[in-house]
C-alpha cells in the first residue's frame, strides 16, 4: 500500500483517494467482513464527486461541542456499538433540520451523529430532552446509576466539577 500511495502516511493518501478523488475503497468501517488496516477497491471508475460545504473548523467545533458523542443515541466516537456488530462507533456531522428543507450549513443547525444513527435518519429530528425531564429521569434511576451520571459528568467537566467542590 505504501508503494502505490507513494507516501508512508498511507491511511492518509486511502482517505484522499475516497474523498477528493471518488475512489471507491471500503475499509472495515464499511464491511464487517474486512479486518482492521484491510483495505478493498471495489472498481477503478471513481465516484461522483461531492461538495463539503462544511468547513473543518466548523465540524471540529461541532464535534467538540456535542462532547464528540452523538446526539441521538449517546454513544461516545470510537465505543464499541451494540447496533453495528460491536465496531467502533464513527460520528459524523448531521443537519438538524435538512438541507432539502431548507435548512443551513451553520453550527446551530448540525450536531455529531453517528453512523447507525446517520443511516436512519432520513430527515428525522427528535426533540431533546430539557434538564428538568433528564433530571427527572435521573431521580427515578437506581443510586449505582445516579452515581454513574455523576462519575461520566466530572469526567466531561473536570474544571467545573472542582470549581463546585470549591464552592462547597
Amino acid at each position: 500500500m505504501r508503494k502505490v500511495a507513494e507516501t508512508s502516511e498511507w491511511v492518509r493518501r486511502v482517505r484522499e483517494l475516497r474523498n477528493e478523488e471518488g475512489m471507491n475503497i471500503v475499509t472495515h468501517n464499511d464491511r464487517s467482513d474486512l479486518k482492521p488496516g484491510e483495505y478493498l477497491l471495489i472498481n477503478t471508475k471513481p465516484l461522483p464527486a461531492f461538495e463539503r460545504g462544511i468547513s473543518k473548523e466548523v465540524r471540529a467545533y461541532v464535534l467538540d461541542r456535542n462532547g464528540f458523542t452523538c446526539q441521538m443515541c449517546g454513544i461516545a466516537a470510537g465505543e464499541p456499538h451494540p447496533d453495528d456488530g460491536g465496531r467502533k462507533a464513527r460520528l459524523h456531522i448531521g443537519h438538524i433540520i435538512d438541507k432539502s428543507m431548507g435548512g443551513l450549513d451553520d453550527a446551530s443547525n448540525l450536531r455529531a451523529i453517528c453512523s447507525v444513527c446517520n443511516e436512519g435518519a432520513s430527515n428525522l429530528t427528535l426533540n431533546r430532552p430539557d434538564a428538568i425531564k433528564l433530571l427527572a429521569q435521573l431521580r427515578r434511576a437506581p443510586g449505582k446509576d445516579q452515581l454513574d451520571v455523576l462519575e461520566w459528568i466530572v469526567k466531561k467537566f473536570p474544571k467545573q466539577a472542582e470549581e463546585l467542590l470549591k464552592k462547597g
